[in-house]
This record gives C-alpha cells, sequence and structure tokens, in this order.
C-alpha cells in the first residue's frame, strides 16, 4: 500500500513539470528541495539486497521498454573500416567506422597502446554537447584518450549522431536516446571483437550528455565493469537534449524513477562520479554520492563507489577531472598510471593533439560507404 499511495503521489506531481508529455521527465525536473524529498520516499522502497534488486530489475527493464530496445535489435555484421594509423608518442591512432545497424555508421578513433600486451582492457570514450558540434575532436577528450592509451589501454571515442563525421541524419531526431544506446552497445561489440582485448576489464567514460550515455550503457550491458560518468548525475537534473530524456525512461505505468537511482544500478560494480560546483552536480557530496554509496552497501561494496568533487570548477572534463578519472581506472583496470607520469606528475605534453581532417574518417579518399542511410525520415525508418 506504501507504495502505491507512493506512485500515485509522485505521478501528479511529476505531471505538472510537462502537461503536454506528461511521461517525460526532462531537464531541471524538480527543485532542488523536491529533489531532495523525492528520493527520501524513494528510499523508503527498498531496505537491502533483495529489495533493491527488485526495485532494480523494473528499473532496467523500465529504460529498455521505454527506449523501445525491447528486446534488442538483432546484431549485423559490423564491417569496421579502419584506415589512416598514426604512430604517436606511447600510443597509436586510427580513424574507424562500423555499421551499428545496416546503412549506419558509427564513426570515432581507436588510441591504442604502442606495447604489445597478450591481453588489453577497452575503454570506450563518449563526449558531450558543449558548444563544439565537432565534439570528439576536442582536445580534452584527445588528451583523455591518448593519456589512456599511453597508460595501457585500447580507447574508441566515438560521435553522437549529427556531430563530426556522423552526418547521416541531425542529432535532435526524436529517437536519438536508442539509437546512441545502440551505437555504444555496438561500440562494446566491437572493442571486444579486437583479439587482444580482455573481456574481464571494460569501462566507460564520458562528460555531460556523454555522462548519461556512460551510465544508462553500464545499465543495460552486463559487460561493463567500470564507469566513470562525469558532471551528469543529478538528483534533480534529467537531461536536456532529446538524447538524454527524449523518451520515457523515468517514467513508466508501473514506477518512476531518477538519474540517481538509474546510476546506481552499475552497483557493485566500480564507478566514479566526478561533479563540480556550477552545474546540476553541485550537490553531488551531499546528496547523490551518500544515496548511491548506501544502495552499493547492499553489497558490502561501498568502497567501491567514489566521488570527486571539484567546487570551483565548471562543467567539463577538464585536467583536474581526467587525473581523478586515470587514478580510478588504473586502480579498477590495472593500467600503469607510471607511465604517463614525469616529476610525481600525469604528463600530457607528449600527447598529440590531431586535426579534424586528420582523424576524419570519412574524406575524399574514404568516402562515405553508398549503403549509408541519410536523413531522419530514412534513419527512424531502420529503428523501428
Amino acid at each position: 500500500m506504501k507504495k502505491l499511495l507512493f506512485f500515485l503521489l509522485t505521478t501528479q506531481v511529476w505531471a505538472q513539470f510537462n502537461p503536454e508529455k506528461p511521461e517525460l521527465c526532462q531537464g531541471a525536473f524538480f527543485t532542488e528541495d523536491q529533489a531532495v524529498k523525492v528520493h527520501q520516499q524513494f528510499g523508503q522502497l527498498y531496505t537491502d539486497k533483495t529489495s533493491w534488486e527488485q526495485r532494480a530489475n523494473l528499473i532496467r527493464k523500465g529504460i529498455l521498454e521505454g527506449m523501445n530496445l525491447s528486446p534488442l535489435p538483432q546484431k549485423t555484421i559490423l564491417n569496421p573500416i579502419v584506415h589512416s594509423k598514426k604512430i604517436l608518442s606511447g600510443y597509436s591512432v586510427e580513424n574507424v567506422a562500423f555499421e551499428s545497424l545496416p546503412g549506419f555508421y558509427v564513426t570515432g578513433n581507436l588510441y591504442r597502446p604502442l606495447k604489445k600486451q597478450a591481453k588489453v582492457p577497452v575503454i570506450l570514450c563518449t563526449h558531450g554537447h558543449g558548444n563544439n558540434p565537432d565534439g570528439r575532436f576536442h582536445e580534452q577528450l584527445q588528451n583523455r584518450c591518448a593519456t589512456l592509451a599511453r597508460m595501457g589501454a585500447i580507447v574508441f571515442a566515438y560521435d553522437m549522431i549529427g556531430y563530426a563525421d556522423s552526418k547521416q541524419c541531425i542529432h535532435k531526431i526524436p529517437k536519438a536516446l536508442p539509437l546512441q544506446t545502440w551505437n555504444s552497445i555496438r561500440a562494446l561489440d566491437f572493442l571486444l571483437s579486437l583479439p587482444e582485448a580482455d573481456p574481464n576489464r571494460t569501462a566507460i567514460t564520458g562528460e555531460s550528455g556523454g555522462g548519461m550515455q556512460a551510465f544508462l550503457l553500464t545499465v543495460i550491458e552486463p559487460r561493463i565493469t567500470v564507469s566513470v560518468p562525469v558532471v551528469q548525475v543529478s538528483a534533480y537534473f534529467f537531461g536536456g537534449c532529446v538524447c538524454e530524456s527524449g523518451m520515457p525512461i523515468h517514467k513508466r505505468s508501473t514506477h518512476q524513477t531518477s538519474n540517481v537511482e538509474i546510476a546506481a544500478l552499475a552497483a557493485p560494480r566500480p564507478m566514479l562520479l566526478v561533479s563540480d560546483g556550477a552545474d546540476w552536480t553541485k550537490y553531488t557530496p551531499e546528496l547523490e554520492y551518500p544515496y548511491i554509496q548506501n544502495i552499493y552497501q547492499y553489497y558490502n561494496a561501498g568502497n567501491l563507489v567514489e566521488n570527486s568533487h571539484f567546487a570551483n570548477e565548471k562543467h567539463d572534463y577538464g585536467l583536474s577531472k581526467r587525473l581523478a578519472a586515470y587514478s580510478f581506472l588504473a586502480k579498477h583496470l590495472k593500467l600503469d598510471l607510471h607511465k604517463v607520469m614525469k616529476d610525481g606528475q600525469v604528463d600530457e605534453s607528449t600527447n598529440t593533439i590531431l586535426s579534424a581532417t586528420q582523424l576524419a574518417v570519412f574524406d575524399k579518399s574514404h568516402p562515405r560507404p553508398e549503403n549509408a542511410i541519410i536523413g531522419e525520415d530514412a534513419v527512424m525508418q531502420i529503428l523501428k
């Protein structure tokens, strides 16, 4: 009865925010005070591992159904395209595309350590929206990928739809959320198809909208063993883009949830929450982190979730945030942090920042394949 009354109450409260689409929870959906109260009510729904996992299964099912990914599409041949290998200081970079669905190409860059190893951990690196339509070319992302590769990981940085090489449709198609999620699943397939990839050491990290991709993939993809969502997990902010909250993954006929509960579905796998003082993650040390850590305690794994908070910083994946991620990923993926250190500090100065032309997958010498589906309507059609 308590659960029914809570559901009816929050349904009435949440519906007032978007009367035209009451099934969606978007943007700064709650006030900060409302977020505290709602999560206090959420916390009454589970008190141990058994009751939490009942809730977790409900949330996971709701995410997949809300994205129209239940059942998941049939996996087809990736048909990878790999070219333009560049040998740099301690790592290489290649330009990559593969078909996540017949006729739709995921585009990105593959960073590899130069030193050969029997088995190598793999990391997916997502990017946020920012003010740059060529997100994966950004210096912050290149530094992140290059440094992680120098530490001993194979890293794949790939485009949001509509960004950089991914120009088969605009970014804000109605089904951007399931398409990008499916692209992430297939990106993991691509990495794990590499003969040296270690399936027991897999991670994903990204900032902002890329942070949303990071924790959503972790929820539905048990092959992810470590996650680092950056400046995104919030008790009151649900994502402002259709690729984050444009489909009903937070509110279903059976329940309502938040990005805090969704991120907590990573438990007991290691997760680092990175937050700052200038966006919707400003309360993470007091609200989101303790809430998620309590759920990890159900697994006796409270030490496997951490928070690195930068109160005087803004919404980005800047150097200090990268340093926190490097340390966490090194610990849980068994990477060698000493390989990238100089005088006791992580040194990114040997990374090479490449131009968009150098990183582009499709150009005059490597045109987009003829079977590529072009246009919003055509891409939406293949998602049916």
